[in-house]
């Protein structure tokens, strides 16, 4: 316990301290003078009722005297601002999550019937940050790493809608058995109204994909990892959720493989949680091997320590927040602060006491 103002109190007390001396003093040196005098008090004083008021007199006067001596002492207490010193630390253990999704068109029936579950990991966990990048040739930031959470699940409600318009684009024009987009002419102004719509969710995604390809995995996991804020100075859990088919189409040579991306994050402590489409979904858009991009990409993920789960019915995405909020969750010193907090409550209680004592008193004394 501390004082804000502690002159206040230095001064004060002495003061307070001499002002009542000094009337004691003078109070005894004064002496009656004046008035009519009364005959035969001496048989007054001997009197029950004379000695019960006079004894009750002076207990009140001292009891009077005690409280208006304690309310000022109070007042100047209060004055002075009494305070408790505390040092608090921040320490919080978070998580940072960060959803990562593959927007090539091989697996717009994966990201479709995906957001709602990844909505559900947003809502399902509680004081972490999130962020979400998605990615195909290139990746874009979609969400930068926040706790509003608010956002978060209204930027993937917002992507339903883009992975919804793949999912009607994919099934009206593109021909499995061919592999190309086919369309009559009498539908071209229908076509390109998708494909303008397209466009807007698809900038930033395709940069120079005519010379560089799609579906670059490690590319996009490695600028996903790399979007985690502070990554060499701050100690966090950090976790990714990546859907993605692992069917890579590269025209050049990438510049991180999937291999050496997860390596990355096995470097700084990032686990990746894998999620990849089933065969029926997976199967009529690409020439790649449907086992041999599974296990790359289970061997890959399991590396970092995270966990590979594979489009299903049975995918439950309670699974998936299990297995996330098992993962340790690091305390990190957000902020030290050093608080003042006012603590008026024991000389408020006893000013209060003494100034209810003064009003009864004079109630009494009327009577």
């Amino acid at each position: 316990m501390h004082f804000i103002h502690p002159m206040v109190l230095k001064i004060g007390l002495p003061v307070l301290a001499t002002i009542i001396i000094a009337l004691h003093v003078i109070k005894r040196k004064i002496k009656y003078r004046g008035g009519v005098k009364a005959a035969n008090t001496s048989f007054v004083k001997e009197l029950s009722i004379y000695k019960t008021r006079k004894n009750m007199y002076r207990v009140v006067s001292v009891v009077l005297e005690l409280c208006i001596i304690t309310s000022l002492v109070a007042s100047l207490v209060l004055v002075a601002r009494p305070a408790k010193k505390e040092t608090v630390n921040n320490g919080t253990k978070k998580r940072d999550i960060f959803l990562c999704m593959d927007v090539s068109y091989s697996i717009y029936e994966l990201n479709a019937d995906l957001v709602d579950s990844l909505q559900d990991v947003v809502a399902g966990l509680d004081g972490d940050r999130f962020g979400v990048c998605i990615y195909n040739t290139s990746s874009v930031l979609y969400v930068p790493m926040t706790d509003d959470y608010d956002f978060v699940i209204g930027k993937l409600e917002e992507s339903k809608e883009y992975f919804a318009l793949q999912k009607e684009y994919m099934d009206k024009y593109y021909n499995p058995d061919t592999g190309y987009l086919e369309y009559n002419t009498s539908e071209y102004d229908e076509f390109a109204e998708y494909q303008e719509k397209l466009e807007y969710y698809d900038a930033g995604t395709l940069v120079n994909n005519y010379t560089k390809g799609s579906s670059l995995i490690g590319e996009g996991l490695a600028s996903c990892m790399y979007s985690f804020p502070r990554l060499d100075d701050e100690d966090r859990t950090r976790i990714i959720i990546m859907s993605t088919d692992n069917a890579q189409e590269a025209i050049s040579k990438p510049l991180v493989e999937l291999d050496e991306a997860t390596d990355l994050c096995k470097k700084n402590d990032i686990k990746v949680f894998g999620i990849f489409p089933n065969r029926e979904a997976w199967s009529g858009m690409n020439n790649s091997d449907y086992d041999k991009d599974e296990e790359a990409l289970k061997t890959c993920v399991e590396k970092t320590g995270g966990k590979f789960y594979k489009q299903s019915e049975s995918l439950s995405v309670d699974d998936i927040i299990a297995d996330i909020e098992r993962e340790e969750a690091l305390e990190v010193e957000e902020v030290t602060i050093t608080k003042i907090v006012d603590k008026p409550e024991i000389p408020i209680i006893i000013l209060l006491i003494s100034i209810s004592t003064i009003l009864i008193i004079g109630l009494v004394i009327r009577v």
